[in-house]
């Protein structure tokens, strides 16, 4: 009947939302809040903006609050913005959540979003500024992802039109090197750029994705790592037991046919049991001379 299959009845234990939807749910509820609140009729929706945001003047009073928080707030005028970092969160998020679990994956995404925000704030001490969105973390998703599966092909719509199959690595690469040249002809001079995105912070993020799936994540270094040796000594009435008694050891009968054939079998199970090397000298013996035997014959 219906009612008898698993997932009709009342106990049955549904698949929870993944936490990257959540992410992506906060994120965009946070954006229609954006939208309604931060307007200019709102007066007060720029100062909460501000008291969110990653800013030198922030930093500076101590809100780190902010290297989180940051994360939430995407320009209104810049739909495009939103919409990427949704994606790219849905699509690489969704593939790395398997491999590190839902509390090792947010533990990865808010360390991206610190690092990433303390790299921006280092190059802009000076110029100054601010940092918002989620884009950053997302990076070092996809660094990490193109780790895990550097020469799995990723199918692309180039301008939505022209379809592009490249390499997660080369990706990485052509991604790297665009962000690096707005970090040292436009960030780095204190211009802003035309693309309205901070090429520090990104970088930020990717490098701490590779640096997290090469010294976190593989953990090869903990071989290394001395070993203590732990000292146990034995209580007084450990040390008082008699020592074992040998085993005993008996012939067995090679004349009889019969009898020969079930202690043979009975090695034969030891072997595929335990290993060769757990046989006794009187049964590699009996080995050795039922072998002598039955080859005469």
């Amino acid at each position: 009947m219906l009612s008898d299959r698993p997932y009709m009845r009342d106990e049955y234990q549904r698949e929870k939302t993944s936490v990257v939807v959540w992410l992506i749910c906060a994120i965009i509820a946070a954006f229609i809040l954006e939208i309604v609140f931060f307007s200019p009729r709102f007066a007060w929706g720029s100062d909460v903006f501000q008291q969110l945001a990653v800013t030198i003047p922030g930093l500076r009073a101590a809100r780190l609050w902010v290297l989180l928080t940051h994360s939430f707030l995407h320009d209104p005028r810049n739909l495009l913005h939103v919409i990427g970092t949704v994606i790219g969160l849905f699509f690489f998020g969704r593939a790395v959540l398997p491999v590190l679990g839902p509390k090792r994956f947010l533990g990865f995404y808010a360390a991206a979003l610190c690092v990433s925000s303390l790299t921006w704030a280092l190059v802009n001490w000076r110029h100054g500024g601010t940092l918002y969105g989620a884009m950053a973390a997302v990076n070092a998703l996809f660094v990490f992802f193109a780790c895990l599966h550097p020469n799995e092909e990723i199918n692309l719509l180039l301008f939505f039109l022209l379809p592009v199959r490249l390499k997660p690595k080369t990706l990485v690469f052509v991604w790297a090197g665009l962000e690096l040249l707005g970090f040292f002809f436009y960030e780095i001079l204190g211009a802003v750029s035309p693309f309205d995105f901070a090429p520090s912070a990104h970088l930020g993020g990717m490098a701490f994705g590779w640096f997290y799936f090469r010294f976190l994540y593989n953990a090869k270094w903990r071989q290394y790592l001395p070993r203590r040796r732990t000292e146990f000594e034995p209580p007084d009435w450990v040390k008082k037991l008699p020592a074992s008694a040998p085993p005993p050891t008996y012939h067995v009968n090679l004349t009889h046919r019969d009898t020969l054939r079930a202690e043979v079998d009975r090695i034969l199970d030891k072997i595929n049991s335990r290993g060769f090397g757990a046989l006794t000298p009187e049964e590699k013996r009996t080995l050795d001379e039922a072998r002598d035997l039955l080859s005469r014959h």
